[in-house]
């Protein structure tokens, strides 16, 4: 709905596309802030049209009732719905004599972003990258204690308290930061493990950060993996890995291109080094998420480089970010976002990468 209208609404409202024009019903709560910001053809009241269905004799209008109105009054019968429709509504619909059809993806056209929306992106990426700095400045100050923890002003420096400075550098810019992922040491081997508890010296650390503009509504998203201190051979090596993995996605990476392509031959790379992705111990090791996926109003959209299969085209916008996840050695991922073109990729990350801190 913010794709079709280009408007922050918090309760459900009525979008309609109709012969090339588009229209809001909106409540009065909504109606004024609606005509001035929703990026529409017609602003619509709703309670003119609840009015009417009253004064015909329904005495509690349903959203079925103003949706029949607002179709027969423009003779539509035939109606494109996305997937994710409420089914008790598309029933409704149907019991009263409209053909409701599945149209997935709705807006195939979001798939492939404008260069405002490129724009905003990036804008998400930059404050991504404070939210990190903010973190790796934290880490530089930390000490390492005789009891191989990090201390920061005194105290043991946990996830929960790195996750607070990298927040709060993300707030204080306007932008929203959730579930963001600060793991240390096996925690890191679970890729979605936000990450708690004291953090030790010499071990992997893993920063995932994807804030979401209040303002636009769009997502950056931004991985690296540091040690503070001496990271073990075994870790370097697997994060030369990581790094060369996704240097061959860059490479690979253009119109027209096979996701699950790409995303086998950073498999087959990091078996050659010798990092194996199987079941070891019940537990999944190695590299078993996707490679990377697209970017933009959601944190993750259409396309995936990963095993699916999907086809990258000039001007979607994807992550790229293999990692490899071992209990005992701990966790590497890298993660930069890159817009797709028709010879190459354009990489929107600054942030540099480097291990150990």
């Amino acid at each position: 709905m913010l794709y079709a209208t280009g408007f922050f609404v918090p309760d459900p409202f009525i979008f309609l596309k109709h012969r090339g024009r588009k229209y809001v019903v909106m409540s009065d709560l909504e109606i004024d802030r609606a005509k001035k910001q929703a990026q529409v053809d017609h602003v619509l009241p709703l309670s003119s049209y609840q009015e009417r269905l009253r004064k015909s004799g329904k005495t509690s209008p349903t959203t079925g009732d103003v949706l029949e109105l607002l179709f027969r009054e423009r003779s539509v019968r035939l109606l494109l719905i996305p997937p994710n429709f409420p089914v008790q509504l598309a029933d409704d619909l149907r019991s009263r004599g409209f053909l409701a059809h599945i149209n997935d993806p709705i807006f195939p056209e979001r798939e492939r972003k404008r260069a405002e929306e490129i724009k905003s992106i990036r804008e998400s990426l930059r404050v991504a990258e404070l939210g990190l700095h903010a973190g790796i400045q934290a880490l530089q100050q930390a000490t390492i204690g005789p009891d191989r923890y990090l201390y920061l002003n005194g105290s043991r420096l946990t996830s929960e308290k790195l996750k607070s400075i990298v927040n709060t550098a993300i707030m204080a810019q306007g932008w929203v930061p959730s579930h963001t992922i600060i793991a240390s040491g096996n925690q890191c081997c679970d890729p979605h493990h936000e990450g708690s508890g004291p953090i030790k010296a010499d071990t992997s650390i893993i920063f995932d950060i994807f804030p979401r503009s209040q303002k636009t509504g769009y997502f950056g998203d931004l991985s690296r993996t540091v040690v503070r201190g001496q990271a073990s051979e075994r870790l370097k090596e697997a994060y030369a890995a990581v790094l060369a993995g996704q240097e061959l996605a860059f490479r690979l990476i253009r119109d027209a291109v096979s996701g699950n392509e790409i995303h086998q031959k950073i498999l087959a790379l990091f078996d050659k080094r010798g990092f194996r992705t199987g079941k070891i111990g019940g537990r999944m090791q190695g590299f078993f998420h996707g490679t990377g996926h697209g970017l933009g109003l959601d944190i993750h959209e259409p396309p995936r480089i990963s095993q699916a299969q999907a086809t990258l085209r000039a001007g979607h916008v994807v992550t790229v970010e293999p990692g490899l996840y071992y209990p005992g050695m701990g966790g590497v991922r890298l993660e930069d976002v890159v817009v797709v073109t028709k010879r190459g990729s354009r990489n929107l990350t600054r942030y540099p990468k480097f291990l150990e801190i």
